[in-house]
This record gives C-alpha cells, sequence and structure tokens, in this order.
C-alpha cells in the first residue's frame, strides 16, 4: 500500500503525514515495523495508537453500506522526469475518460471538478471549479480540467510534478437532473452515449482517442459497481 493510500485509510491528515516523513518513514510496512509506543511518542497517543492499528489491518469503524459515494477520483504517479505540457494533457485526458465513464455507469453527474497535484518537494496543490449546471458529459468535464491545468502551469514548471489526479465532487443522481429549457438533450450527449456502448460491448481499449495512440495511460479503473 502506497503512502498516498495509507493518508486516506488513516483519515489523510497532512500533520500525521509529514511527522512520519521527518522521520524518513514512507510506506505502511515501515510503520508497521515500529512499536506503538515509539508512534505515540512521535504522533500523540490517539494518532500513534490508531496509525499503529491501521497498519496491522485492525479498523474498529463499522461498514457502512447503502450510501453513495459523494465523490469518485482517479490519479496518476508520474515518477520524476520532466513532463510536457502535451503529456501532462495527455494523462489528463485518459484520467477524464475513464471517470466519465464511470460517473455514467453510475447515474451519476457531477458539479464540481478538482486537480490534485503533488510537486517534486512532496507538497501538494488542488484546483477546483463548480459548474453552473451538474453534467457527465466527457467534454464539457475535460474543458475544465483543462482550464484548472493551465493555471497550475507555472507551479509545475517551477516545481516540477510527480502526480496528477482528478475528483468529481458534488454528484447527483442523473434521472433527477432538472433539465434547462429546451428540454431536450443537446446531441453531444449520443457522443458520450454511443462510445460507453463499444467499449461495454468489445473492451475499453476497443475505441479511444488518437491523441492517447501510443500512450502508456497506467493501469485501467474497473467500473465496480456505485
Amino acid at each position: 500500500m502506497s503512502q498516498d493510500e495509507f493518508e486516506q485509510r488513516s483519515g489523510g491528515h497532512r500533520f500525521t503525514a509529514t511527522k512520519l516523513r521527518d522521520h524518513s518513514i514512507t510506506t505502511v510496512r515501515q510503520v508497521a515495523q515500529i512499536g506503538e509506543t515509539t508512534l505515540i511518542r512521535m504522533l500523540g497517543r490517539a494518532a500513534g495508537r490508531h496509525i499503529h492499528a491501521l497498519a496491522h489491518n485492525r479498523d474498529p469503524r463499522p461498514v457502512q453500506v447503502g450510501r453513495r459515494r459523494h465523490s469518485m477520483g482517479a490519479q496518476r504517479a508520474l515518477g520524476r522526469k520532466p513532463r510536457s505540457p502535451e503529456a501532462l494533457d495527455a494523462d489528463l485526458v485518459a484520467l477524464i475518460d475513464r471517470l466519465a465513464r464511470r460517473l455514467r455507469a453510475a447515474h451519476r453527474v457531477c458539479r464540481t471538478v478538482v486537480l490534485r497535484l503533488r510537486f517534486d518537494d512532496f507538497s501538494r496543490a488542488t484546483r477546483s471549479h463548480t459548474l453552473s449546471e451538474a453534467t457527465a458529459h466527457t467534454q464539457t468535464i475535460l474543458a475544465t480540467a483543462r482550464g484548472l491545468l493551465a493555471t497550475a502551469m507555472p507551479m509545475i514548471q517551477t516545481q516540477g510534478i510527480t502526480l496528477i489526479g482528478v475528483t468529481l465532487s458534488n454528484l447527483g443522481d442523473d434521472r433527477a437532473i432538472q433539465l434547462a429549457l429546451p428540454f431536450e438533450r443537446p446531441p453531444i450527449y449520443a457522443i458520450d452515449a454511443t462510445l460507453d456502448e463499444v467499449r461495454d460491448r468489445f473492451g475499453s481499449k476497443a475505441i479511444g482517442r488518437a491523441l492517447l495512440l501510443g500512450r502508456d495511460q497506467g493501469p485501467s479503473v474497473p467500473l465496480l459497481p456505485d
């Protein structure tokens, strides 16, 4: 399990993550090899005990079922090599394609697009934009994410980038959308529906964007039930 995943399980506390990194601890395996007493000295009683338990797969919190998620996201680690703006755009396109398909498969729409970045020095930044209307249209979400990436490019060029991620939040049910006049859905939605049908029938790689041909898009995200 990566440090990012561990942060999510532990509640994503930046203070805890920073303290661990200050002691050169960057993996869950390293945490599991440390005694509970030592973790308490490093992080405090409550956080030390909690992190020690999670590192040994002990989590007493009850599993809640029947609740729909409020957001969905995907990210990709980029390594430490310099990334051109064109390569970053291709990474973003691949993430949005996957997320928009997941969104439609779950019959959800989103209002807010969040861009998540991690830099060479492990610092992070987020940029977000809330749309005027909820949508699951790939091109609308992509245009929004591209705008966010453009505003972050000066930071990326100065600090480097090691991870890019996108989160779609403020999710709603696509069957409860109040359509603006006129009530007919624009034909652009038919493109997404057609592409989804082809991919469902012949596989996710059956059709795609020319921009992504020959590029490593990273591991695919399974379309799990929402």
